[in-house]
């Protein structure tokens, strides 16, 4: 939010379906997860993603985070470590420059088993976020428990920001508290420079959401990061801005 500019990307999954054209996770994310096929996919996704940020530094673009989200059954899948450690062996990839996103509800269903596997990611140096913030049955002081460097704040309260009095009282006591166990705060889902408004406010630390970026393939991202590379008012190292790839 200081610096206005892009501080790194969330892979996003589409399948390029021969007859049915481009299909949104929710048209065959479910299935996947009920087959167990999200595992292999969910590896594929890993791999894809931290290859792709790769070749975007051999392009000459400064390291950028990229956030991959885990599914519930991935997350619980016994060789999750060892793909991790594959992925970031094969490709070379800073482990920091990794944030592996989960959600309040998988790190709840079994909390010791929870903290053990995020404890074990933190050693690697990759970064841990909780997706969907305030969603789930979790509250901070749970948080406080895992090993997580960022919470994302849910769409659901940024939407109605402009005109929902306790949904501007909810994200700002997420982000006090949030802020009081030094983790970095991300709002998702913003859309409009009223919601943006907002947020800079309250001292949120990163935005994201379609009003910077709609989702776009990897060769877009080089034309939306190098603007923002190259301003002399804007310092790379502490960029503040989200986009999708």
């Amino acid at each position: 939010m200081r610096t206005g500019a892009v501080s790194g990307v969330e892979a996003l999954l589409r399948w390029n379906h021969p007859d049915l054209g481009n299909l949104l996770p929710v048209k065959f994310i479910p299935l996947a997860e009920e087959t167990g096929l999200i595992v292999p996919i969910g590896r594929w996704v890993l791999k894809t993603a931290c290859e792709q940020a790769i070749i975007w530094q051999k392009q000459g673009l400064p390291p950028l985070s990229i956030a991959v989200n885990l599914s519930p059954r991935q997350f619980q899948d016994e060789n999750l470590l060892r793909d991790i450690d594959e992925v970031l062996q094969r490709t070379g990839l800073e482990p920091a420059l990794l944030e592996l996103e989960i959600t309040e509800s998988m790190v709840m269903q079994n909390v010791q088993r929870a903290i053990k596997l995020l404890t074990a990611l933190r050693a690697r140096g990759v970064r841990l976020a909780i997706d969907d913030f305030g969603t789930g049955y979790s509250s901070m002081s749970m948080m406080k428990q895992f090993p997580i460097d960022t919470i994302k704040i849910d769409r659901s309260f940024v939407r109605d920001l402009e005109k929902n009095p306790q949904d501007r009282a909810i994200t700002t006591a997420i982000i006090s508290m949030g802020k009081a166990l030094g983790l970095n705060i991300v709002a998702e889902g913003v859309e409009t420079e009223a919601q943006s408004d907002f947020l800079r406010g309250d001292f949120c630390d990163e935005l994201q959401g379609y009003l910077f970026s709609r989702p776009v393939s990897p060769a877009e991202i080089v034309a939306l990061v190098t603007p923002t590379v190259n301003s002399p008012q804007l310092q790379p190292r502490t960029k503040k801005r989200r986009a999708h790839a």
